[in-house]
């Protein structure tokens, strides 16, 4: 079997057109060997609080992340985007399990600090949160983790990660255990 890790980051337009994720889902699945997938859903997230009347604050491109934005995107992203994702994998043979950071420990970041810009509850992410034990037992299992870009503080609280970070502590953090391949997709260079 091939030992090797394929650590595999969507983007908001593929997660966000059916047809595209369906393309891409399909490719997924047929990636040899053991993989791991990681998705925001941005897009998704900032529909959903603008039918909660919760307005979408961004400052260079990141979200600031308030109590209620913080509800929002862990609706959306550990929730309607990740188990659609999952349940579409499951469809076409890849037996996915669908995850946040709090999720087994799988994630751990500390709050961002607020200086020089207070971005709420968003997590600075680094190798060291990384659960290697957790996820290489669930490779070892058969399991395709799918994470979103939530993690958590182990202090009980949830926060919102940038999901390119994610992917690229993910990519590092299993580095330690295994050859490691990181692979973006999406449309911006």
């Amino acid at each position: 079997m091939d030992r090797d890790i394929k650590v595999v980051k969507i983007g908001g337009n593929i997660v966000d057109n059916p047809d595209a994720l369906a393309r891409f889902l399909r490719d997924f699945t047929a990636l040899e060997g053991r993989k791991i997938l990681v998705h925001g859903g941005g897009k998704e997230a900032t529909r959903l609080g603008a039918r909660l009347e919760i307005p979408s604050v961004m400052i260079d491109g990141r979200r600031v992340t308030s109590r209620d934005t913080l509800d929002v995107v862990t609706m959306v992203y550990a929730g309607l985007v990740n188990k659609r994702i999952v349940s579409q994998l499951q469809a076409i043979g890849c037996n996915a399990v669908g995850l946040s950071g709090a999720d087994g420990d799988s994630i751990r970041s500390p709050r961002r600090s607020p200086q020089p810009v207070d971005y709420g509850y968003v997590g600075d992410i680094n190798t060291d949160g990384v659960n290697v034990s957790l996820i290489g037992s669930l490779l070892d299992a058969g399991l395709t983790p799918v994470f979103c870009a939530i993690t958590h503080d182990g202090n009980g609280s949830l926060l919102n990660c940038n999901a390119d970070s994610v992917a690229s502590a993910v990519a590092i953090g299993m580095s330690a255990v295994a050859p490691v391949d990181l692979i973006y997709c999406f449309e911006q260079p």
